[in-house]
């Protein structure tokens, strides 16, 4: 799906933008987001119930379709199909991305940091390779269907279909779904998913508004779809190739050094793209963009996997992506209007600007709290939050909450799973 996804999204946004105006062309992609934060509820509660086999391949069947409904959306100039097939590939890349707490399942909470690399390393082939496509499949299109836009719609298509068949070959194994669940709406009395929710949240934000106006801003200049592809690749290149390195430096260092270095270099990116205008060096810009983004994204999904402790982690990963892609939908929608209005520069400042709020929350130790369940009522269902506190030492990370009267839990540590 990173091949998929890192095909449609660009063409997505000059085709709407040349149908409504540059203000409107982050609209499909925003559909994308929106289906991918969708898809991450009901993909996460899926798999809690029938397994990861069946939740994988229901979003990769739904992105399948969203490919075919983009082809004849672009063939016939209709800007609200097209939203309609991102937001059905969302839903398959929402798999995609959950499929790193599947692999994170199997192993030891130290070992986590390493699985969870590995598995964001394995989609860089596709998230590089997929803008490099975009000219070969242009001359395609343009052979096909008289339009370029079209031919990475018929590759999407074709991909994700490949990617619902090899689900296959996965364990058809059915999970149960754990008693003790934490709602949607005190996720953020999580420790955890707390912090992991501020970092991921910025990150994806950030990424999604300096990389979603980047295209667009390159069409506007004449910049055709074969070097638009170039500094995408780029991009993608830093979103996924460094993964493992990520990993690593969260098993050895731990989630909060790898996600503060995450959200100092999208800041610095963020400023040379908005000093640079070159396809050269803005393409270095969204290299650290995406590498940015990457130990945002490697950190906060290891703190989630190694230290929820007690609670349906699955239920909980799930509403923290959600939640993540909400927040980018927001921004990918916002930043074409940004960019019409201010120009790609101040988009990018503004972007950086974004940074500052969760790295002071990493930076500033926060006070012990203590989070008292209510007292149910008499003859009514006990609380759905676990009675606990949240620790936030100086020099070490979270520590999720500690269930009362079931001894002490480790800081880094994970449950038994």
């Amino acid at each position: 799906m990173n091949l998929v996804m890192a095909m449609v999204s660009p063409v997505a946004t000059i085709a709407a933008a040349e149908a409504l105006g540059p203000a409107w062309g982050g609209v499909p992609n925003t559909a994308a987001v929106v289906g991918t934060g969708v898809g991450a509820v009901l993909l996460s509660r899926t798999a809690a119930g029938r397994g990861w086999r069946f939740a994988l391949a229901a979003g990769y069947a739904a992105a399948t379709a969203g490919g075919v409904f983009g082809v004849a959306a672009l063939a016939s100039d209709d800007v609200a199909g097209l939203s309609l097939a991102m937001l059905l590939l969302g839903l398959g890349n929402a798999g995609a991305l959950l499929s790193r707490y599947a692999a994170a399942d199997r192993y030891p909470a130290h070992r986590r940091g390493f699985v969870i690399g590995a598995v964001v390393w394995a989609g860089a082939l596709g998230a590089v390779g997929g803008p490099l496509l975009l000219g070969p499949l242009a001359a395609l299109g343009r052979y096909w269907a008289g339009t370029e836009l079209t031919g990475p719609f018929v590759c999407a298509t074709l991909v994700a279909a490949m990617a619902g068949a090899a689900t296959s070959a996965l364990p058809a194994r059915r999970r149960m779904v754990p008693r003790a669940r934490v709602p949607l709406r005190d996720l953020v009395r999580v420790a955890p998913a707390r912090s992991a929710l501020a970092v991921m949240g910025t990150a994806q934000v950030v990424m999604a508004a300096v990389m979603t106006a980047a295209p667009l801003d390159m069409h506007l200049h004449h910049r055709g779809l074969a070097s638009v592809g170039m500094v995408l690749a780029g991009h993608t290149a830093g979103m996924f190739a460094l993964a493992p390195l990520s990993g690593w430096l969260l098993d050895r260092y731990g989630t909060r050094p790898v996600m503060l270095a995450g959200l100092i270099v999208l800041a610095v990116s963020a400023l040379l793209a908005a000093a640079t205008a070159g396809a050269g060096p803005r393409a270095v810009a969204l290299f650290l963009l995406g590498y940015g983004w990457n130990l945002c994204f490697v950190g906060g999904s290891g703190h989630l996997a190694r230290d929820l402790s007690g609670i349906d982690h699955t239920q909980v990963e799930g509403a923290v992506d959600a939640a993540v892609w909400g927040l980018a939908a927001a921004a990918s929608l916002a930043s074409t209007v940004v960019l019409a209005g201010l120009g790609y520069p101040l988009l990018a400042l503004l972007s950086a600007a974004l940074v500052l709020p969760a790295a002071v929350g990493l930076l500033v130790p926060a006070r012990q709290r203590q989070f008292l369940s209510p007292t149910p009522e008499a003859g009514g269902e006990p609380p759905d939050l676990i009675v606990g506190v949240s620790l936030l030492g100086v020099q070490g990370e979270e520590v999720s909450e500690v269930p009362l009267g079931t001894g002490s839990h480790e800081p880094g540590g994970g449950d038994a799973r």
